[in-house]
C-alpha cells in the first residue's frame, strides 16, 4: 500500500495586498525526498517555505501533515530573547540528556555554543538555527539558504550530514554544487505557480529551458492564428455574419488565452564595461605579513598579479582573506612587505557586508546620491557608464519595479541588495573588479549572467568566495588560505586547487608541497606563502617564470572557452544586418583572444622547455 505524503499543499492562494504570490499551487511532499527549491529572487520561495512550515496561512486552499509527522524550519532570523546562551537555544528542542546532538552539530558549523545569545552576530544566529534542527532531526527537515555564512568546509560537513540523514527535506540555496550533490527532486516557482521534477538541480536548467522554448513556440503560434483570424474578420465576416459568429468568439477566446499568458520575468540587464586598458603587472605583493596581536593572519607571502587574470581566495571562515584582500588593494598596511599596485587602476569593489549600502535610504537615493553616479542638475537621473539614463529605468534593468524605487533598502531581500549594490558597481567602468562573496542570495539566473559577465570581463578581478561551482567557471588562479598563516598559490579554481592538493600531499603528509606539472596538464602549486622568503622554486625557472607557467593552463583554458563562445555568436548569418555593432565587437574579441590565445601557447612552450632543459 502506497504511504501517504508527509506534506500536502492544496489550492493554495497567498496575496500581500498587490499581485497574488500564489494562485491555485498543488504541492506534494512524500517520505525521503530531498527536494530542491528554485525560483527567482522575489519569487516567494521562502514565503512558500513558511507556508509548508504552518507558519504563514494561505488565503485559501488545504495544508495536510500526515499524523505523527515532524516538520522543522530553519528560521533566517530566529528569536534568541529567550535563551541565555547560543547552546540553550540549540538545544531547546531536545529532550533531557540528548544535549550531545546540538554539541556535536555545532562542532561540524563552527558555532560556540557557550556564546551570549543576546550579543550574537546573525551569522552565528542563522548557524544556532541550523545547528537546533538538525539536532532535532525532524521527518521533515525545512532549509532557506542554510549555506550562507558557512565556509566552504563548513558547507561540505553539512552535505555529509544532509546525504546520510533518513530525513525528507527541502532546500533552498544559491550554492549549485550543494544542490546538485544532495537533490533528487526539483520544485520551479514560476509566476504564482510550482512545477515538479523527479530530477535533482543537475536537470534543472536543461528543464527549464526546455519550458520556455515550449512556451514560447506556443505562443508564437497562437500568435500567428489570431494573426489569420483577424485578417479573416477584417475581410470576410459581413458577408457571413451569422453563421460565422462561432468563429468570432473563438478569436476572442484565443485574444484572451494571449492577454492570460503570463510574461516570463526577464534577466538582469547586467553589463560590465571595462575601463581603458591597465598596465601589465596589476598588483605585486612582496613579503607581505600581518598579524593582530598574538594571531598571526598571513606570513611572509609574494604574489605578482597580471591584467586578465581572475584570481579567488578561499579558506574557512576567519583565516583572513578579506584581510588579504583589502592589503591587496591597498586598502589595508601590511605589517611587513610591500604592495605596488600597477598603472592606471580603475577599482569597483562589492563588499559582503553590503556597506555601501545604507538601510534607511531609499533605492532612488542609493543610487542618484552617489557622487559618482550623480547627474548634475538633474535629481532624476543616474550617469551609467558615461550616459545618464533616469534613476526607475535604471532600476528596472535590475528588476526592480516602479513602488521598490522609493522604499528603503532595508526592506529589500539579501538577492535584492546584492542586485542593487551590483548596479552601482556595473554603473562605472572599471578594469580591477575587486568581489567578496559576491553570489551570496543570488537566484540560479543571476548568478549565471555574473558568471558569464566576470569570465568576459576584460580586466582583472579578485574574487573570495565559497561558491565551489563559481570558483570553478570563473578562477584561473586559487590562493587557498588554511589558517596558521600559511598561504599557498595554485592555478584554476576549487576543483583544481583540490586535486592538486592531493596530489602534492605524500602517502605521509597532509601538506601542500610544491612540486612540478601534473599529468592533466594543470600545474602544481605555483607557490608557498614563503615565496617572497625563500622557498624552493621550480628548477631553472625564477619565481615569475614559475608562477606564469603555472597560471598559463588556466589562461588557456579561459581563452579557448571565450573563443568558442565567440564563434558560436558569430555563426549566426543574420547577425551582421541585424546588430553590426555587436558584430564588430565580437569580431575584434575573437581576433584579440585567439592571439593572446597563440601569445599563452608560445610562452607555454618556451618555459616548459627552460624547465625541461634545466631538469
Amino acid at each position: 500500500m502506497a504511504r501517504a505524503p508527509l506534506l500536502q499543499l492544496s489550492s493554495i492562494s497567498l496575496t500581500f495586498g498587490g499581485d497574488p504570490v500564489f494562485s491555485g499551487l498543488d504541492l506534494v511532499i512524500q517520505e525521503n525526498d530531498r527536494v530542491a527549491l528554485v525560483g527567482r529572487n522575489g519569487s516567494g520561495k521562502s514565503t512558500l517555505m513558511k507556508v509548508m512550515a504552518g507558519l504563514v496561512e494561505a488565503d485559501s486552499g488545504g495544508r495536510v501533515l500526515s499524523p505523527g509527522t515532524s516538520v522543522g524550519y530553519m528560521e533566517q532570523e530566529p528569536d534568541l530573547s529567550a535563551f541565555a546562551t547560543l547552546g540553550d537555544f540549540a538545544a531547546s528542542a531536545l529532550a533531557p540528556g540528548e544535549g550531545y546532538r546540538a554539541e556535536i552539530a555545532a562542532e561540524g558549523l563552527k558555532l560556540d555554543l557557550s556564546a551570549p545569545a543576546a550579543t550574537a552576530s546573525g551569522g552565528e544566529r542563522r548557524r544556532a538555527a541550523l545547528a537546533r534542527l538538525l539536532a532535532a532531526a525532524p521527518d521533515l527537515m525545512l532549509l532557506d539558504e542554510p549555506t550562507n555564512h558557512l565556509d566552504i568546509e563548513a558547507i561540505g560537513w553539512l552535505e555529509t550530514q544532509l546525504a546520510e540523514t533518513r530525513s525528507a527535506y527541502v532546500l533552498i540555496s544559491h550554492d549549485r554544487a550543494f544542490l546538485r550533490n544532495l537533490t533528487r527532486a526539483t520544485l520551479w516557482i514560476d509566476r504564482g505557480g510550482v512545477r515538479r521534477q523527479d530530477r535533482g538541480f543537475a536537470g534543472f536548467e536543461d528543464w527549464r529551458d526546455k519550458v520556455w522554448a515550449d512556451e514560447d513556440e506556443a505562443r508564437h503560434k497562437l500568435d500567428r492564428k489570431i494573426k489569420a483570424e483577424s485578417r479573416w474578420a477584417v475581410e470576410g465576416i459581413s458577408a457571413r455574419r451569422k453563421r460565422n459568429q462561432g468563429r468570432l468568439r473563438a478569436l476572442h477566446a484565443m485574444r484572451d488565452d494571449r492577454s492570460a499568458m503570463i510574461r516570463r520575468q526577464g534577466t538582469a540587464a547586467m553589463a560590465l564595461e571595462a575601463g581603458p586598458k591597465s598596465g601589465k603587472r596589476v598588483i605585486e605583493a612582496s613579503g607581505i605579513s600581518k598579524s593582530f596581536g598574538d594571531r598571526v593572519i598571513l606570513r611572509p607571502f609574494s604574489l605578482r598579479i597580471q591584467r586578465g587574470e581572475r584570481v579567488a581566495l578561499v579558506g574557512p571562515n576567519g583565516v583572513g582573506k578579506t584581510t588579504l584582500l583589502k592589503m591587496l588593494i591597498g586598502e589595508l598596511a601590511p605589517d611587513t612587505g610591500e604592495v605596488r599596485l600597477g598603472t592606471n587602476l580603475e577599482m569597483a569593489v562589492f563588499d559582503q557586508n553590503r556597506a555601501a549600502l545604507d538601510p534607511d535610504m531609499t533605492l532612488w537615493e542609493s543610487l542618484a546620491g552617489d557622487p559618482e553616479m550623480r547627474v548634475s542638475g538633474k535629481a532624476d537621473q543616474v550617469l551609467v557608464r558615461g550616459q545618464p539614463k533616469h534613476v526607475v529605468g535604471y532600476l528596472k534593468e535590475f528588476l526592480f519595479d516602479d513602488a521598490q524605487a522609493r522604499a528603503p533598502v532595508r526592506s529589500l531581500s539579501g538577492g535584492e541588495r546584492a542586485r542593487l549594490l551590483l548596479a552601482r558597481i556595473m554603473a562605472r567602468s572599471s578594469n580591477l573588479l575587486v568581489l567578496d562573496e559576491p553570489t551570496n542570495d543570488l537566484d540560479v539566473e543571476t548568478l549565471d549572467l555574473l558568471q558569464e559577465l566576470v569570465s568576459d570581463f576584460d580586466g582583472t578581478v579578485l574574487l573570495v568566495s565559497h561558491d565551489r561551482d563559481f570558483l570553478d567557471r570563473v578562477a584561473t588562479t586559487t590562493v587557498a588560505m588554511d589558517g596558521d598563516g600559511r598561504a599557498v598559490v595554485y592555478a584554476g579554481g576549487w576543483s583544481d586547487y583540490r586535486a592538486q592538493r592531493a596530489e602534492a600531499a605524500g602517502p605521509e603528509s597532509g601538506a601542500d608541497k610544491p612540486a612540478g606539472k601534473s599529468s592533466g596538464g594543470r600545474s602544481k602549486p605555483a607557490a608557498s606563502a614563503e615565496a617572497g622568503a625563500g622557498t624552493k622554486k621550480a628548477p631553472g625557472l625564477s619565481y615569475t617564470e614559475k608562477h606564469r607557467f603555472d597560471a598559463l593552463p588556466g589562461e588557456m583554458e579561459r581563452l579557448e572557452a571565450e573563443i568558442a563562445r565567440l564563434e558560436a555568436l558569430l555563426e549566426d548569418p543574420e547577425l551582421f544586418t541585424r546588430e553590426p555593432v555587436k558584430f564588430r565587437k565580437a569580431t575584434e574579441a575573437l581576433m584579440a583572444r585567439q592571439e593572446a590565445l597563440a601569445k599563452a601557447e608560445e610562452d607555454w612552450l618556451e618555459l616548459a622547455e627552460k624547465a625541461e632543459n634545466a631538469g
